[in-house]
């Protein structure tokens, strides 16, 4: 299920990448300096400039939605998988029945610093 909709989410992404792309730019970032005179058609038609605008910003505007619902259903879906778990809890008990097949743990030698040397 996972990779299904990973699979759908990089769709999505490149979908988006692809409509943006072919957006005209307006100049700035308020629409100021762009071709108020509508470009082919005369402003007339169904894929006016204008039309066609309006047509590639509500499916940039529907892609980003499915983006983001995708976004959050592969978060939840990674997040349910993994428990987090404490380093505690993790470690071995230390058993003191001989029963088991574990070696038993040493402690290390008491380190009285370095030898002396020897010829």
């Amino acid at each position: 299920m996972q990779t299904v909709i990973l699979v759908i989410h990089l769709l999505l992404a490149l979908g988006m990448i692809a409509v943006i792309l072919v957006q005209r730019s307006e100049g700035g970032g308020l629409g100021i300096g762009g071709n108020s005179g509508g470009g082919g058609g005369g402003g007339f038609g169904v894929m006016s400039s204008r039309g066609a605008a309006n047509l590639l910003t509500r499916t940039t505007a529907v892609l980003a939605g499915a983006f983001m619902i995708t976004s959050i259903i592969l978060a939840l879906q990674s997040n349910s998988h993994t428990k987090p778990a404490s380093i505690l809890e993790q470690a071995p008990a230390a058993s003191s029945s001989a029963t088991t097949d574990a070696p038993a743990v040493t402690e290390p030698a008491e380190d009285t610093g370095p030898a002396a040397p020897t010829r």
